[in-house]
């Protein structure tokens, strides 16, 4: 079991897969480095069984907290009973947000029409159950926001953001979050870059979609948490995104410091400009935990 000294955290990656096979070998190790680097983590499941994989790791590890859902790929599998389970799993005291759910148009995995059902079964239980939606969007911007749209007001993240900067302007409109990740290190990602600097500092959040994308210098071996850390240094390297922003103060004896809430009661993800993470950058990510 990993324990990290709340003092410590520093970041939070909000997007792993820490139940892929890719850890099974040495998952024990990968979480040890992410305490010791100071990143609490969000487990996020693809479907019933992955995401009560994600359950047992929080349970199991202090600074590790689930997502639970089912994937595009697999949504011709979802039925209602799998909507049942998932509802039950929301009652896990570790579990953050619903997902990862969303529409795949590149792979079509699944057909279009239960891609659809799916994710809008996922966007209801979310706003039932008032915890925030992890959407995946791959060639599908304009079917994604039409029905976030018809979900105005679910909170959530558009996970691995690659979408154009009308797009993001209209995600952040919803109150949706974009996630960063290692992509955003890669040569021909000025794209993201630049929308990643365009886009309100309080609207961003980090991620790895570990074991996958990983960062530059370790593009095209496996992903881990603990690389999350350069993802914040390109968040806060260009002027826009360095600016100062006002804050507010947390609560007496939250773990954040002057921040701003983001994700919900029982994971509040947190950003502020004060200490220095890596690179003589800025950016803190910081969590604390609601009873």
């Amino acid at each position: 079991m990993s324990a990290v000294e709340p003092s410590r955290i520093a970041l939070v990656d909000t997007h792993a897969h820490l139940d892929d096979r890719a850890f099974d070998a040495d998952r024990a190790a990968v979480l040890q480095r992410a305490a010791d680097a100071g990143v609490a983590i969000v487990t996020v499941g693809v479907n019933l069984e992955s995401s009560e994989a994600a359950v047992r790791l929080a349970a199991q590890n202090q600074h590790v907290y689930a997502a639970v859902g089912v994937h595009p790929h697999d949504a011709v599998a979802v039925t209602t009973q799998t909507m049942t389970r998932l509802r039950a799993l929301c009652r896990e005291p570790k579990v953050v947000a619903i997902g990862e759910t969303g529409l795949d148009w590149y792979r079509h995995l699944s057909p279009r029409q239960a891609q659809l059902d799916a994710f809008a079964a996922q966007l209801d239980l979310a706003a039932e159950v008032g915890l925030p939606v992890i959407v995946h969007n791959r060639d599908a911007d304009e079917d994604v926001l039409r029905v976030l749209t018809e979900h105005a007001g679910v909170r959530g993240v558009l996970h691995a953001f690659a979408a154009n900067q009308a797009f993001a302007d209209a995600a952040q409109a919803l109150g949706l979050h974009l996630g960063m990740g290692g992509p955003l290190t890669y040569k021909n990602a000025q794209a993201r870059r630049d929308v990643a600097a365009r886009a309100r500092l309080d609207c961003l959040l980090l991620e790895t979609d570990c074991p996958w994308l990983p960062p530059v210098p370790w593009r095209g071996r496996r992903n881990e948490p603990a690389y999350v850390a350069l993802v914040a240094q390109l968040c806060v390297a260009s002027p826009p995104m360095r600016s100062p922003r006002r804050r507010h103060a947390t609560p007496p004896g939250s773990l954040a410091s002057p921040a701003r809430p983001l994700l919900n009661d029982r994971l509040r993800v947190a950003i502020s400009l004060d200490e220095p993470v890596c690179g003589g950058m800025s950016l803190s990510w910081q969590h604390s935990i609601s009873h």
